[in-house]
């Protein structure tokens, strides 16, 4: 049960807002070269480091949840560690336990599945699996992919289908064939099964859109899984060899569909009768394809014509949207994430402001407030939507960060609010594309931006912090185990596109600063779980006791 908040009575007050900073994808890089944020004309963000209080924090691996410290941070997790205050199990090792414990496949979502595709091996029923084929960690992982699949076999399963959406971007830009090279010959090794790629293409070209932001992408995926729609190929090795001879540069997050095909006719269409598993365990980019799946009508299915909806079982790895129950069925139970920081601020009548753009709009609210939809409390929250431009992030680096500006200096100019919370995504969706100037070009568009909060900060008396969910542009090249550069056929550095496992900034601006605290000696080795205690802290309330430790020392 969340109660409202013990007063601090030592603390003196502010007479502005306590404002919450994401740069997404922000770090501390570990290697000069590569790092686009130390690449970058930073003026404020450096000032803000050099002359205000500051530390570094854990925003990876076990500090976010994740079964490791080799297991890159991400946007979800790092959103729900802001938010909740402490640390929970993720959907990986939640996925991971599930499967080493055998959970999965004893609970009645995987029963009722296999039975279905068992039950209609006589009209050609298949299981289908659909997700990012990769090691990422951050959507899915391929040992879940193939524990499921040595599951099917056991269970007598016969005709089974991958479709193999490319990663490019949690991993190695373009290291699709390490992985679609093994899995064609792990799918091969089952005798007398038929198991294959039926189709896929690049993760940010098809299926994997979100937060609406482009159903085209979604209709991409649609066409070439379920229709059997696209260009067709031989296998999905041949594809992907193919697709890089005609665009040496293309990465595979890129790339387009593929149709695995014999004599002109696609070898796994998704049709009535079948069972299909959406295995990624992260939500944000599973909701849509999952919607296309769960709205048989058409009226009530605006976004494209799917042409045909087969009926079918379907599942997800996990419930994507615990409020909204989807999917309808789901492999494993995401955490249960409870007295978030919003409960805990609304039911202390803290009125507050989050927002960013289409991108990020979704973590600052939703994945902030441990995977909720909506708000606590109507009367106190407003959330703000700033659209995204659908262009190539590298086309527009700048993004929305001065529209969000805009939006975040009138509400703090409007003395309307206690508590204000942003998300710039630059650093994060530009980092992802690997194109070096536009991040930093990114970086220094979002700098401008800080010195405008800082300007309007101490103006209006309030406390501005600043921090980030996880690295990205901090490590823009892939780099070897001696730290030298890797270079690719052209001579020039190699790309990284995924995120770093880098600490990100803890930075606390206080202009009107009056003692409360040890300025000069922060909590140190902490993670960004620690922000919710943080910012009680600086509201003047007492965190709850089992939160994370604030990077501040009261005194």
């Amino acid at each position: 049960m969340v109660e409202a908040l013990q007063k601090n009575p030592q603390w003196q007050g502010r007479r502005g807002p306590v404002v919450l900073v994401i740069m997404d994808g922000v770090g501390y890089g570990k290697y000069e070269e590569g790092d686009a944020v130390r690449a970058s004309r930073m003026k404020y963000l450096d000032w803000l480091t050099a002359n205000c209080p500051h530390t570094q924090l854990k925003a990876h691996g076990t500090a976010v949840g994740l079964p490791s410290d080799d297991d890159m941070g991400n946007s979800e997790v790092g959103h729900n560690a802001m938010g909740c205050g402490r640390v929970f199990a993720q959907g990986a090792k939640l996925v991971g336990s599930s499967i080493s414990s055998g959970q999965m496949f004893a609970d009645a979502t995987w029963q009722k599945l296999s039975k279905n595709a068992l039950d209609g091996a006589g009209k050609g029923a298949a299981l289908h699996f659909i997700g990012l084929v990769s090691d990422g960690n951050v959507h899915s992982h391929i040992d879940h992919l193939k524990a499921m699949v040595n599951q099917a076999y056991k269970d007598g399963i016969k005709k089974l289908r991958v479709h193999a959406l490319l990663d490019g971007r949690d991993v190695d830009p373009t290291s699709a064939l390490e992985y679609i090279g093994p899995l064609e010959e792990f799918l091969a090794g089952f005798d007398g099964a038929d198991y294959r790629i039926a189709s896929g293409g690049g993760r940010m070209y098809m299926t994997m859109d979100r937060y609406n932001a482009d159903w085209a992408m979604v209709q991409r995926g649609w066409y070439a899984h379920v229709l059997g729609e696209g260009r067709q190929f031989a296998s999905a090795t041949e594809a992907i060899e193919v697709y890089r001879n005609e665009n040496p540069g293309l990465l595979d997050q890129d790339m387009h569909e593929f149709v695995i095909a014999e004599n002109g006719k696609p070898v796994g269409t998704i049709e009535d009768g079948d069972s299909v598993i959406y295995f990624n365990f992260r939500g944000d980019r599973a909701l849509e394809i999952t919607a296309a799946f769960e709205t048989p009508s058409t009226a009530d299915f605006p976004h494209f014509d799917r042409k045909r909806v087969p009926s079918v079982e379907y599942a997800g790895m996990m419930e994507y949207d615990g409020d909204a129950h989807v999917p309808a069925q789901y492999l494993v139970s995401p955490p249960s994430i409870d007295r978030t920081m919003g409960e805990y601020l609304t039911k202390s009548g803290v009125k507050l402001l989050a927002i960013s753009e289409t991108q990020k709009y979704g973590h600052v609210t939703y994945f902030f407030n441990g995977n909720k939809q909506g708000k606590f409390d109507e009367k106190l929250e407003d959330y703000v939507e700033v659209p995204s431009d659908v262009v190539p992030f590298e086309q527009r680096p700048w993004m929305k960060c001065a529209e969000i500006t805009d939006k975040v200096i009138e509400a703090i100019k409007s003395g309307k609010y206690d508590h204000i919370r942003l998300n710039y995504p630059n650093g994060d969706m530009v980092g992802h594309t690997g194109v070096f100037n536009a991040v930093v070009c990114s970086m220094e568009g979002m700098d401008l931006q800080l010195g405008r909060l800082k300007a309007a900060i101490e103006e209006a008396g309030g406390i501005l912090c600043i921090t980030a969910d996880h690295g990205n542009s901090d490590d823009m090249y892939e780099h070897g185990k001696d730290g030298s550069v890797k270079k690719g056929s052209d001579g020039e550095p190699k790309a990284k596109t995924s995120h770093s496992l880098n600490p990100v900034p803890g930075i606390i601006y206080d202009p009107e600063y009056k003692g409360e605290y040890d300025k000069d000696n922060l909590n140190a080795g902490l993670g960004i779980s620690s922000w919710p205690a943080t910012l009680m802290n600086l509201m003047g309330f007492i965190p709850p006791a089992d939160y994370d430790q604030s990077i501040i020392k009261m005194k």
